[in-house]
């Protein structure tokens, strides 16, 4: 039983991650008291920026689509002040660069992918039916059909082996941070869709200025840094530093280990890792915003960031962030695994890095949940009575999955309280 005398809220949130304020905003809106806890000292979970020698470095390479319906529910687009990716990428082969535009969005990109230098005719069919039926059917047709790998939709469309390897594999590889096209078809679709309607970009300020948008949206007060949970109590939570928190009800929007530890209940799954490297280049290897992805896997995918925000860097300096999959190497390995990255990233943009100073690494840990099929597009936030749980984990494992499991939370717990 809570102490006397202490103020019991109706919600409490654990957690200023994307999921958890999506939740908490909703739950203000309905006119339920709530309180947000958040053990690190700024909101966004893994969705942060930090600044680094004048540089904007965001926890590992991270992008945002405007064609997420929660995005454009929730946020104000012209406030990020938004800058855009090309439509499409490029690939790097052991025949050279290869680029892949949308000729939706850039007509003049047709004749290029024509050419046949990225695929054959039957492969360019294959990808123009499967990108109409993902721009154009209603998601709901994709949800009710049997799920199967992203290797095993591939090949029903007809999309040849060479292409895969080609395109297809890469492309994945950098998206669901897996090389092996195991992931749920079912998640793929929706994410080639959105990436289809949407626009890929970054927000000028970086993007841990998503999380604090939506922050910004909650009552004064609401959220309160540097207070990591400790336990759930059967009154509410006990922080780490053995301060009582009552309350109703607690949603838990932590990352993974964490909410392990507080709702062992929970099956959380298993979760990828991602490594990027920030490169410091005194001119830009791109030229444009451009991502860049690499066939022969030796990273994940790497672009030019000051070519996309110029921000991102003081004049006259050049922010290269590539991606690899799993932890950093430390001591001679690590270095031994910089300068071979050094040495593919010489060969992908044509240019001498040797003169790249390396500006700082960042680990991922549990970046993406694992999303083998058959995958749940949602789940149930209730996990016992009075206790919920909600993140990226719950849902598609993007942005989008983890607003859309933050707004479900909400109702459920709404629903639950009789509100």
């Amino acid at each position: 039983m809570a102490s006397p005398g202490l103020d019991i809220t109706d919600v409490l949130v654990v957690g200023a991650g994307v999921a958890g304020l999506a939740c908490a905003r909703d739950l203000a809106a309905a006119g339920v008291g709530v309180r947000v806890v958040e053990a690190s000292d700024a909101v966004g979970g893994r969705i942060r920026s930090d600044r680094v020698e004048g540089f904007v470095v965001d926890r590992g390479f991270q992008v945002f689509n405007t064609a997420y319906p929660q995005v454009r529910r929730r946020l104000d687009l012209k406030g990020l002040r938004l800058r855009p990716f090309t439509p499409g990428f490029s690939v790097h082969t052991p025949a050279g660069r290869l680029g892949f535009t949308d000729p939706t969005r850039r007509p003049g990109a047709l004749p290029e992918l024509l050419s046949g230098r990225l695929a054959g005719p039957r492969d360019l069919a294959a990808l123009a039916l499967l990108s109409a039926r993902d721009m154009l059917l209603p998601p709901g047709r994709r949800k009710r059909r049997p799920d199967t790998t992203v290797r095993a939709a591939l090949a029903g469309a007809g999309v040849s082996e060479e292409f895969v390897e080609r395109f297809f594999r890469p492309f994945v590889a950098g998206v669901f941070l897996e090389d092996q096209l195991e992931t749920s078809a079912r998640v793929f679709h929706l994410v080639w869709r959105s990436m289809l309607r949407g626009t890929i970009c970054l927000p000028t300020e970086g993007i841990g200025a998503v999380p604090r948008s939506l922050a910004a949206g909650l009552p004064e007060g609401t959220v309160r840094l540097e207070t990591p949970a400790g336990s759930l109590t059967d009154d509410g939570v006990l922080t780490a530093a053995g301060e009582e928190l009552p309350a109703r009800a607690v949603v838990v929007a932590t990352d993974p280990q964490t909410a392990a530890a507080l709702l062992p209940e929970v099956a959380l799954p298993d979760y990828r890792t991602v490594t990027t490297y920030y490169h410091v280049a005194p001119r830009s290897p791109m030229g444009e915003p451009t991502l860049l992805v690499d066939t022969n896997r030796r990273f994940l995918n790497t672009c030019v960031l000051t070519d996309v925000v110029p921000s991102y860097g003081p004049p006259g300096h050049s922010l290269v962030a590539t991606s690899v999959l799993g932890r950093d190497v430390l001591g001679r390995d690590g270095r031994d695994r910089e300068r071979a990255l050094r040495a593919a990233l010489a060969e992908a943009y044509g240019t001498d890095t040797g003169g790249w100073d390396l500006l700082t690494v960042r680990t991922i840990e549990g970046a993406l949940p694992a999303m083998p099929p058959p995958h749940p597009l949602s789940r149930t936030s209730r996990v016992t009575p009075g206790r919920y749980v909600c993140g990226d984990h719950r849902a598609t494992g993007s942005v989008q999955g983890a607003l859309a499991s933050g707004a479900r939370a909400a109702r459920e717990v709404l629903r639950d309280l009789g509100r």
